[in-house]
């Protein structure tokens, strides 16, 4: 006799309590082995503690204070700025001065101007607006409402983009360039609106959602604005007429705002319906916020004044998009991730921590991906089983579109997988000891989904190697437990991912019944940078939470390294990477090495220092400091464990060499030969873009995860 299903739900989540556990204490060991006990309890530290609160964003308002004269942002009469902030107003002078105040104390950085169109006001807002400085002040010969106000000041802009902005809204700090971020980010984008907050924080619209029967809901109404399910950049169904951003030339092809919807309502809606049909796309932006005070112009009585016509028009929103308005959602749906993106491809990724792709190539690797499965159409959720918001890193995936969660709404990894999993149909489960305890899970809540194992790169085979440099009978016993573990993640998931050609045929061998494809490093080929003559010295970039990079910097600083300067006096060693232990710190001392630690912007040391290497003595996958270096034109100087899978020949794409003396021979070799140094550098970027560029990646991409 079977078990009620609840008992079995029961027994699934024990195991995977128990399964973390011996996951958190075996990894601990491990770290121990490989970088002391220092390191492993700062580590642990990290991954005992609860989550840190997300970064508070204050709201601003401009304190209270009677009518002064001030100044606003404005371009100057020859230069056409990038953006035309449009402002319609009808009296409610001391909303619009609040609006405007904010612009001024906090103008943005791209070149703007305002435009206030005064629609007929009988207030004192014709008095003050003659005293702002630099704002384009309009005023109509009657009042023809909201359209027709939006309308002639989207004739007399000059910006490339227009900005309609309600005047009873308070800008937050950024608001603008956000916003117009987001047509760089997403070219594809033809309107962008941004996210409206209550006066008392609370958010007001995250973007529209519009049923089949014309009818609208203000997506996240109540919630709060960090709500992860409405802080991504997300497409929408439409977005508010309080503050958002298009194209001038899209407007003026489309007509403006349609009259039919006079004095105002629905006309942000369908001018949003018209981007899309013209092929377009409609996108909320969450990092561009604005306090809106709703109501204030126009009150909240449906059944008079102006709001009155908003039942009437939904009326004729209905009937003009009638034919699109049949694919909607039926009204009186609650809408919702899984409502909203149905019709999307829906991953999900599973890894520790959001990817920081500045400080490793792993995350690097991560971050490309997701930014292609957003480019492709897919619906893209985050799970950071830590739970900690990474400040810049997790805005980084919001930006792209990524559904991107933490503390404190979701509480933990297990129960927001209970309760969201099944809504995605390909999960992906990154490093083997989250796939080994997930896995099970995951096929109790997501039956239908597809397990993908995202190994970056074979464990094992690492702590192996590792294991025989050093040579360590106790590390090289617990590299084989570690491959037991992995391939035991490998038989519990549909498919894996490697990054190279060279595990893949390892484990035809190893794991012949596991479906393995090779995902390898997703790079940008960022061109030739400098020439010969305008670089100089060598670099090594990689992180020091993993010990092949500690082992790598030592053996090239105390074994190459001087070689390499007894024959170029006055050369040096950029030696960049975050969380240098002290005896990596300690380099510094040695005449021409420098220590940087993390550098946030690796550019001039790719495109200035003459060569890299990658003095490897083990390792696994494919080494994205070899990627990085050949993608700015910088030749490579590399061990034949470096370049592993890497479709590298040595004298052509890369120099190989192993032991100290043809290391340090080949550096000065490669350093001092104008000719084939330049032909490397160009092998160089070529290898990437065959090889590593996203557009290699689109074939194993569309297997993976839209197949």
């Amino acid at each position: 006799m079977s078990s009620p299903p609840q008992d079995r739900s029961w027994l699934a989540h024990a195991r995977f309590r128990l399964a973390s556990m011996r996951s958190l204490v075996r990894r601990g060991l491990s770290s121990l082995r490989s970088r002391g006990w220092r390191a492993t309890w700062q580590r642990a530290l990290l991954q005992l503690r609860p989550p840190p609160a997300p970064p508070r964003r204050a709201l601003y308002r401009p304190a209270p204070a009677p009518f002064a004269p001030l100044s606003v942002p404005c371009t100057a009469a020859d230069a056409a700025p990038l953006a035309s902030v449009v402002i319609p107003v009808y009296d409610q002078c001391e909303a619009t001065l609040a609006c405007l105040r904010a612009l001024a104390a906090h103008p943005p950085a791209c070149a703007c101007e305002v435009i206030v169109v005064d629609d007929g006001s009988t207030d004192r807002t014709c008095a003050w607006m003659a005293q702002v400085q630099g704002l384009r002040y309009h005023q109509r010969a009657a009042n023809g409402g909201f359209i027709a106000a939006c309308n002639d000041g989207a004739a007399l802009a000059r910006g490339q983009y227009l900005v309609f902005l309600n005047n009873d809204t308070i800008p937050q700090p950024g608001w603008l360039d956000a916003l117009l971020d987001t047509f760089a980010t997403h070219p594809d984008t033809g309107l962008a609106g941004s996210q409206l907050l209550y006066p008392d924080g609370r958010l007001q619209d995250a973007g529209g959602v519009v049923f089949a029967d014309g009818s609208a809901w203000s997506y996240g109404r109540f919630e709060s604005a960090d709500d992860p399910r409405y802080s991504h950049v997300r497409q929408s169904d439409y977005c508010s007429g309080a503050a958002l951003a298009i194209p001038r030339t899209l407007f003026q092809s489309l007509g403006g705002f349609d009259p039919r919807y006079a004095p105002a309502y629905y006309e942000d809606t369908d001018l949003a319906f018209a981007v899309r049909a013209a092929g377009h796309q409609v996108r909320m932006q969450p990092h561009s916020r604005v306090l809106h005070a709703e109501g204030t112009t126009a009150g909240t009585d449906t059944g008079s004044g102006v709001k009155a016509s908003q039942a009437r028009n939904r009326a004729v929103f209905a009937a003009k998009w009638a034919d699109v308005l049949r694919s909607h959602p039926a009204p009186g749906s609650t809408p919702g991730p899984a409502l909203l993106h149905a019709r999307q491809r829906r991953v999900l990724v599973v890894d520790e921590a959001v990817p920081q792709p500045d400080r490793d190539s792993a995350s690097l690797r991560q971050f490309n991906l997701l930014r292609m499965l957003c480019a492709r159409g897919a619906h893209v959720a985050f799970l950071p089983t830590g739970l900690a918001h990474a400040g810049a890193a997790t805005g980084a995936l919001q930006t792209l579109g990524v559904e991107t969660w933490h503390a404190p709404f979701a509480s933990s990894a297990a129960r927001w997988l209970r309760e969201n999993a099944a809504r995605f149909e390909v999960i992906v489960l990154t490093r083997h000891h989250l796939a080994g305890t997930y896995a099970p899970l995951l096929r109790r809540h997501a039956p239908e989904a597809r397990l993908v194992f995202d190994t970056i790169d074979l464990h094992y085979l690492r702590e192996r190697r590792g294991a025989q440099v050093a040579g360590d009978a106790a590390a090289l016993r617990a590299a084989e437990a570690t491959r037991t573990r992995e391939l035991a993640a490998m038989a519990a998931v549909d498919l894996t991912l490697v990054v190279s050609t060279h595990e893949q045929a390892q484990l035809a061998v190893d794991a012949p019944a596991a479906r393995v494809e090779v995902l390898s490093n997703l790079h940008e080929v960022a061109g030739p940078g400098a020439d010969f003559d305008a670089r100089a010295d060598l670099v090594f970039v990689g992180g020091f939470r993993h010990p092949p990079n500690v082992d790598a910097v030592l053996w090239f600083a105390r074994e190459v390294f001087p070689q390499v300067r007894a024959a170029l006096p006055g050369i040096r060693f950029h030696c960049i990477g975050a969380d240098p232990p002290p005896q990596v710190s300690a380099l510094a001392g040695q005449p021409g090495i420098l220590v940087h630690g993390h550098v946030p912007d690796l550019a001039p040391y790719m495109d200035r220092v003459r060569l890299a290497v990658a003095p490897l003595r083990f390792g696994a996958g494919v080494k994205g400091k070899i990627n990085l270096s050949m993608a700015h034109g910088q030749p490579v100087v590399a061990t034949g464990c470096a370049v592993e899978g890497m479709h590298l020949r040595d004298g052509v794409d890369v120099v190989v060499a192993d032991d100290a003396r043809a290391f340090a021979d080949a550096v000065v070799s490669l350093y001092q030969d104008r000719g084939c140094w330049q032909r490397q550098a160009q092998a160089g970027l070529a290898n990437v873009a065959e090889h590593f560029s996203l557009d290699a990646a689109q074939a194993v991409v569309q297997r993976v995860f839209f197949d």
